[in-house]
């Protein structure tokens, strides 16, 4: 097993990685910028490691402070979490080159799932159902792409090759906008990704956002553990996740998760990873690979009892996979509450100090987060402060027991988004299931114009 891990994150995340090193018996090096030396796993961790001010590109996207902090304290691996550097191949081909592990995929394996371009062609390479498209990065010939777009059918959407967490698109309905939004895309992707490589697929109009969560060693050896439903969503930014997806019946799942963990195998993948689609009419459509452990991880943890956090561990120490795919079991439906430190109205971030914390408890019931009475809560970060997860035997017992839980949830001194988790958790149309990612704008959208219609 690994020796000592450096923490390259922050929040709740880094907590839930130290939880799983201590677990193991690994000591843990906890990084952190000057305005989160308070932070709860800093305090927790074998040692701890200043490395720069509190903006994010100073600190905790500073590579070579954080190899630094590896060497000076003699750890034997980073585990970068979720976000900041998680999927850069630039710093995993860093971090190994220093004479580390990097607790992820090998960097050619991020390089290639991170431009969408190449991913499309690797996954249509191994069987992966994709959305029909482009096949391919648009030229500048405004001619070719009208025609590309023709073939596809209308409504497109341009996509940045290197984008991603919903950003660098645009949906295209007409013929006559599509020159004006490939240009304007690839400028935007050139400032926002160094990349204005642009590509071009068929829009669906009400998918699903569903994604396989897998696990495979670089040994050859890989399984799934089922899927998720990740298609309450605002701004193409997750808000409620559950698992299992409503409807998906156990011969779906094992059909598609058979061909993702096929796919893990071509391309030689180490890690966790979870593979994205758009669900729509009973099919899968790849969009991306996610090579890192996910937001919305602990839904899984719940329905399979797998420590997905431990396991990363274990294959970047070297073992081979101890499960196979006949261990896995779903068990009981979960569901996970984002919570954002924001106002549930106007979702502006709401930092400051929690002047008070009562977390909810009671049977199946799982809280994921940093916070405590006192902490406060920085401006330079994502105002996510914390998951609310719970388990039951089935949808409706895991639902009745979120809307408990988050009754008893109480963050004094800011503002949260939990009162728009209550609302979700009482809506008829998430209560019934299967709706689609634009479900969750359209109803804050019919609130919003109902308010002003009131006033």
């Amino acid at each position: 097993m690994l020796d000592k891990v450096v923490i390259a994150n922050r929040g709740e995340i880094a907590l839930r990685i130290l939880r799983a090193c201590h677990t193991l018996g690994i000591r843990t090096v906890a990084v952190h910028s000057t305005v989160d030396r308070n932070l709860k796993h800093v305090a927790m961790a074998d040692e701890s490691v200043c490395i720069g001010p509190a903006p994010s590109t100073d600190s905790y996207l500073n590579i070579p402070a954080i190899i630094a902090a590896a060497e000076v304290t003699d750890a034997q691996a980073i585990h970068p979490g979720y976000g900041f550097l998680a999927e850069n191949a630039n710093f995993a081909e860093r971090v190994e080159e220093s004479g580390f592990i990097f607790i992820g995929p090998k960097a050619d394996t991020i390089r290639l799932m991170g431009d969408k371009v190449e991913a499309i062609r690797a996954m249509k390479a191994a069987g992966v159902p994709c959305v029909p498209g482009s096949g391919g990065p648009l030229g500048d010939d405004p001619a070719t792409n009208i025609k590309i777009a023709r073939e596809i059918g209308y409504p497109v959407i341009v996509k940045a090759a290197g984008g991603g967490g919903g950003r660098g698109m645009r949906v295209v309905y007409t013929e006559g906008a599509l020159v004006n939004a490939v240009a304007t895309t690839k400028q935007e992707a050139k400032a926002a990704f160094g990349n204005d490589m642009v590509y071009m697929e068929k829009f669906l109009e009400n998918p699903r956002h569903v994604e396989i969560q897998v696990l495979a060693d670089g040994q050859g050896n890989a399984i799934h553990l089922g899927e998720r439903d990740c298609s309450m969503q605002r701004r193409h930014q997750k808000v409620v996740e559950e698992a299992p997806a409503p409807g998906i019946t156990p011969e779906l799942r094992e059909q598609i998760g058979k061909v993702c963990v096929e796919a893990c195998v071509r391309i030689g993948y180490r890690g966790a990873g979870t593979f994205e689609f758009l669900f729509e009419n009973g099919r899968f459509y790849f969009i991306e690979m996610n090579t890192r452990i996910q937001v919305e991880h602990p839904v899984t943890e719940l329905i399979t009892g797998i420590d997905l956090i431990a396991e990363q561990l274990k294959i970047a120490a070297g073992h081979k996979l101890s499960i196979k795919q006949s261990d896995i079991k779903i068990n009981g439906h979960a569901i996970e509450c984002r919570i954002n430190a924001e106002d549930p109205e106007t979702f502006l971030p709401s930092p400051g100090t929690i002047t008070g914390f009562y977390p909810p408890g009671g049977p199946g019931v799982r809280v994921d987060t940093h916070i405590y009475g006192g902490y406060r809560v920085p401006a330079n970060y994502d105002s996510m402060i914390g998951k609310l997860i719970v388990h039951g035997p089935d949808r409706d017992t895991a639902i009745a027991r979120m809307r408990v839980a988050l009754s008893e949830m109480v963050v004094d001194g800011i503002k949260t988004n939990v009162a728009l988790q209550q609302r979700i958790m009482r809506d008829k149309g998430f209560q019934a299931g299967g709706q689609n990612i634009h479900y969750l704008e359209k109803r804050l959208a019919e609130r919003k114009n109902q308010s002003i219609a009131l006033t």
